[in-house]
């Protein structure tokens, strides 16, 4: 059991914790609490870390599970060191990062992105990632300015998407969406200057989004290589929504045309 918060394995969890440039190095992140735990998959596991005191009170089940996973014990003074939170649950994963590229996004069906230029709100980004989960989304391509989608804000506000729903940053954001486009996706930008409303386009083909910054928007060179830009008509003195909420109107709106369409359906 690791009881010193000098112990080098505690060092290296506040580092990734703390740290893109060491996550990044690693290829590992953190994730936090009994549902993470549960819902990180097996091969993804690089290392299990528990409180003593969360492993006296967990209930078989998740024994059984922490036993079969490489894992170490920790005191729990120690795992509040360790811990990004303020109220430690007892059970950390340091998890692999799952390597995707643009291709492997291109390739898959049912097309739906997130194109996000410079989204630096870490909840906004997990929120985008969990609600674009909800509505069918396939993948989020960002640019380097986009938050760490590692970050441990990131990964709370997604509650288990992160798993499930790949996330490719590039440094080239413009030449990306020149690549989507030749392989036939159609790209549309969230913007104020849209001509058209949100609802009023049709998504049931391969399709992306192009959600630009929390205060900026998009930039005019990536707007510019939009198909269509499109509005979310709005009411009262406000002039536009959130970023993660105006990019979750938009996935929803997709995800009903092709529900209706039969492109998509709910599990029961």
């Amino acid at each position: 059991m690791i009881t010193s918060t000098s112990n080098r394995k505690v060092k290296e969890v506040q580092a990734l914790n703390r740290k893109a440039s060491c996550r990044r190095e690693c290829g590992l992140y953190t994730v936090e609490g009994i549902r993470m735990f549960r819902e990180t998959p097996e091969p993804l596991v690089e290392q299990v870390y528990v409180s003593e005191g969360f492993f006296a009170k967990c209930g078989d089940e998740t024994r059984q599970r922490i036993s079969g996973l490489p894992h170490e014990f920790v005191s729990d003074a120690v795992f509040a060191a360790m811990s990004d939170t303020k109220t430690p649950q007892g059970v950390m994963v340091l998890v692999k990062q799952q390597e995707k590229t643009l291709e492997d996004l291109f390739r898959m069906k049912e097309q739906c992105f997130l194109v996000l230029e410079t989204i630096q709100d870490p909840g906004n980004l997990g929120t985008m990632l969990r609600a674009g989960e909800g509505a069918g989304l396939t993948g989020i391509i960002a640019d380097r300015g986009t938050a760490d989608i590692y970050n441990p804000k990131v990964i709370r506000s997604t509650m288990g998407s992160i798993f499930r729903v790949p996330v490719v940053y590039t440094v080239d954001l413009r030449e990306a969406v020149r690549k989507m486009k030749r392989t036939g996706v159609r790209v549309f930008a969230a913007h104020l200057k849209g001509e058209r409303n949100y609802d009023k386009e049709n998504y049931l083909g391969p399709s992306a989004f192009l959600i630009g910054n929390e205060a900026a928007g998009l930039t005019e060179e990536t707007a510019s290589l939009a198909d269509a830009l499109v509005k979310i008509p709005m009411l009262g003195a406000v002039e536009s929504l959130n970023a993660a909420v105006a990019a979750s109107v938009l996935m929803y709106e997709l995800s009903r045309q092709r529900r209706n369409a039969g492109g998509l359906t709910e599990e029961e």
